[in-house]
């Protein structure tokens, strides 16, 4: 009966397991950074790397125990997503890392947040088949996020940073699969 219990998903764990397995694979993003009031423009080239994690997959089982959870097979899906960075004007390596992210129900877990290296909670939804819309909040700042699939070779994204209801920067994001 458990293990019943364990392959039932929500609606939203289905979405999102769809929404991460179109999304494998290999993306250049060409991004445009505004810095708020000001608007101080960063533009960025990215190579990202995206790998669908199972039920059970060891990332989320480390992953749930970062936050605590009971049951170590509760995140019902995930992605590992990495990347490299560099300033497009000055071709300097600007970052690099990883993060894991692990879906149950309508919070996304993941092991780090945009702006820490905590892990962190987002609520998510789909205001349509292809569009992931996150919201994170932590350290007195919020973070949303809109990320959409354009066929198989597109993405679009949008950050918006916030603090005390005052926008402090805009991300916009063009991805294409490589």
């Amino acid at each position: 009966m458990t293990l019943l219990l364990k392959i039932a998903l929500t609606a939203d764990e289905q979405q999102i397991a769809e929404f991460f397995q179109a999304s494998v694979g290999e993306w250049r993003s060409e991004r445009r950074y505004y810095t708020l009031p000001q608007g101080e423009t960063k533009e960025m080239v990215s190579i990202i790397t995206i790998h669908f994690l199972q039920q059970g997959d060891d990332e989320l089982q480390k992953l749930a125990q970062l936050h605590d959870l009971q049951d170590l097979e509760s995140l019902t899906c995930g992605a590992k997503v990495t990347w490299e960075s560099t300033d497009l004007h000055n071709a300097k390596k600007e970052a690099s890392g990883v993060t894991v992210f692990g879906a149950w129900g309508n919070i996304l877990y993941r092991d780090r947040g945009f702006a820490t290296t905590k892990p962190v909670t987002a609520q998510y939804y789909f205001p349509s088949l292809k569009t992931l819309c996150l919201r994170t909040e932590y350290n007195n700042s919020v973070f949303e996020e809109e990320i959409k699939l354009i066929g198989d070779k597109y993405r679009t994204r949008q950050s918006i940073v916030s603090r005390a209801g005052e926008q402090l920067m805009i991300g916009q994001y063009l991805e294409k699969r490589v």
